[in-house]
């Protein structure tokens, strides 16, 4: 397919553009359209087979829903179910403009659209062009974001081409967003109201018409397993470069100070203006630090420019989550995945690794005696596979056999295949590392709020992982080839034969001790004691 770009610039000299978009949205073509806040991928929201075209465009999950763009109140009112006197005066007061309201839908509304779900998000852009379009389209449009799914949102026109071109009939260009992140999305079908997703429109103007507002957990945390997503952008990582990206909470020293001691040549600092400076590594600034439309306005812009020079990690200075800042720091937590380091107030991490049969539990268990938070990577990645996309992810690689029928994951079946070879183990640790990573930072906020004495983190495949970036020390765990052999065998219940394909597929001891900070010895017969207190009393300094 061949992508046509149209150039708009002014609303009446550019009509015969602006009605040839409208003419491909009715009879059920894809175009990208700009808004005030992020380009969106269009389509005919009452067509099932466009609103298809989509989700195949994107790349996107079905069962998340779509908002619908509408060109006044009256286009939203048939696509409720009913009234209500409370979007009456929201629209009243925000529309046009970066509101999105869910409520109950009618039946006008596709489940494609919907998501499957029984509500329907419903907003007015404010942006000309986009409203003229849909007024030429004469149909309610469907446009989520104009990316790939899970990539940074499209700010630009060439962003939108960068991912959809030979994709989508149309791209109309009208220009840079103004706002830069995704609109407020509050639901109504609920009591109490709730704040699904923020954005410019905040959480202190909507409480003057809305005063019992809650804002929704999903906006500072992932989705519990099983949970439905009632808006978009509540995936736990979503808006995220190809770069894997570490979100810095806390002062510019500290910050500094931790980029400069875990960054490398191939991390940038992404700061506030007038801090760039004073990183080792290079910097982008992404906006003023205390003005939410400067930083939302570029952030998207700055994560795409990541990826274009080629950074493999990015630290991002946090901020304040108020006002539109909120929308920002939203954004930040799901493309990091929620990896998030607290850079002023931050226990002693150890990272507690090495082969499998090793005897990390046990070595690990001494420090959680001597007063360390323990964190159990085994557990979290129990954790992690309950998660939907994770799941599926799985399945997708190691074969749809790997599900048991009540929907969990076999264990057994997925670790034969998956230590089967370094390269099917490599998949495994990429699909599965993401939700370790934002589980074992939320374990790290629960320990910071209590009485331990440090963390430490037991996980086999840490130096692999993003978590490794979370520790200020890092210890592997040793033991003769032939003992973890027994130990396997003897723990798992698995043949000898089964045990070595296990021990094959990973790294050699060798690998583990040129990496960490420190070894301990967990032979037959050794008191690997006397080390571990030497490694708490440096960690405790």
């Amino acid at each position: 397919m061949k992508t046509e770009i149209l150039k708009i610039e002014n609303i009446t000299e550019d009509l015969p553009l602006i009605e040839k978009a409208g003419r491909v949205l009715r009879e059920g073509g894809l175009a990208a359209i700009p808004t005030e806040t992020v380009y969106g991928l269009a389509a005919n929201a009452l067509d099932p087979a466009a609103v298809k075209k989509i989700f195949e465009a994107k790349g996107r999950p079905s069962d998340n829903p779509l908002i619908v763009h509408v060109a006044d109140k009256d286009g939203a009112a048939r696509l409720f179910a009913g009234t209500d006197e409370r979007f009456e005066a929201l629209a009243q007061k925000f529309w046009p403009g970066p509101l999105t309201v869910v409520m109950k839908k009618s039946e006008l509304v596709p489940d494609i659209t919907s998501g499957g779900l029984d509500t329907v998000a419903v907003r007015c852009p404010s942006h000309p062009v986009a409203n003229a379009i849909i007024k030429a389209a004469g149909v309610p449009i469907a446009a989520p974001s104009a990316n790939t799914s899970g990539k940074p949102s499209p700010t630009t026109a060439q962003h939108v081409a960068d991912d959809m071109s030979g994709k989508i009939d149309l791209i109309v260009d009208g220009g840079k967003c103004e706002i830069g992140v995704e609109s407020t999305v509050i639901t109504l079908a609920t009591e109490p109201p709730r704040l699904l997703r923020p954005g410019k429109v905040t959480p202190e103007e909507l409480k003057e018409f809305l005063p019992d507002l809650v804002v929704d957990s999903a906006v500072f945390s992932e989705l519990k397993s099983g949970e439905t997503a009632h808006s978009p952008g509540m995936k736990y990582k979503h808006y995220s470069p190809e770069a894997e990206v570490v979100l810095l909470r806390g002062s510019l020293e500290n910050a500094v100070n931790y980029t400069n001691k875990y960054g490398n040549a191939e991390s940038v600092a992404v700061c506030f203006n007038g801090e760039k400076e004073k990183f080792a590594v290079p910097a982008v600034e992404y906006g003023v630090e205390n003005d939410g439309l400067s930083l939302a306005s570029n952030l998207f812009y700055v994560l795409r420019k990541v990826d274009d020079l080629g950074f493999s990690r990015a630290f991002v200075r946090c901020p304040a989550p108020v006002g539109l800042g909120l929308a920002v720091y939203n954004r930040l937590l799901r493309s990091a995945a929620f990896h998030v380091v607290d850079v002023d107030k931050r226990l002693p991490v150890i990272g507690l690794t090495g082969p499998t049969g090793a005897g990390k539990s046990t070595v690990a268990k001494y420090f959680a005696e001597k007063g360390f938070y323990l964190i159990d990577g085994d557990i979290l990645a129990r954790e992690a596979v309950k998660n939907r996309e994770v799941l599926a992810n799985l399945a997708k690689e190691f074969g749809a056999d790997i599900i048991n029928e009540d929907g969990s994951l076999n264990r057994r079946l997925t670790a034969d295949r998956a230590f089967s070879t370094p390269e099917k183990t490599k998949a495994l640790n990429a699909i599965t590392h993401p939700a370790i990573t934002a589980l074992t930072y939320i374990e790290i906020t629960h320990a910071d709020r209590s009485d331990s004495k440090g963390v430490v983190i037991d996980a086999a495949a840490l130096l692999q992982s993003p978590i490794v970036n979370m520790c200020d020390m890092l210890v592997c765990v040793i033991a003769p080839k032939e003992e973890r052999v027994r130990r396997i065998v003897e723990r798992d219940g698995i043949t000898v034969d089964q045990a070595l394909t296990r021990i094959n597929a990973q790294k050699s001891e060798e690998y583990y001790i040129e990496n960490t900070d420190y070894a301990i010895s967990n032979a037959k017969g050794e008191d690997f004691h006397p080390m571990a207190d030497e490694i708490i009393a440096q960690a405790l300094k």
